[in-house]
């Protein structure tokens, strides 16, 4: 057995988030939408008009506070 691993909130808080922007990225994607795009529009304008409402898209990322989603995108880029 390997040895128990402690996870701080903002980890599980920011593996949430990663999950909610793949699973809205790939909806939109399955809508014909170019997700990057419709992200990139909502986190810049606040405009949830952005993301299709398709299988509750929309309301998922609305969830989620913009700041801590552009936080989590840019930490992972930059690592």
């Amino acid at each position: 057995m390997g040895e128990t691993k402690i996870y701080s909130a903002d980890e599980i808080q920011n593996a949430l988030i990663a999950d909610v922007i793949k699973e809205v990225a790939s909806i939109l994607e399955e809508k014909g939408y170019n997700p990057i795009n419709q992200i990139v529009g909502y986190l810049m304008s606040g405009d949830p008009g952005y993301i299709s409402s398709y299988k509750d898209a929309r309301k998922k990322i609305s969830k989620l506070d913009r700041t801590k989603i552009l936080n989590v995108l840019v930490s992972d880029f930059v690592k």
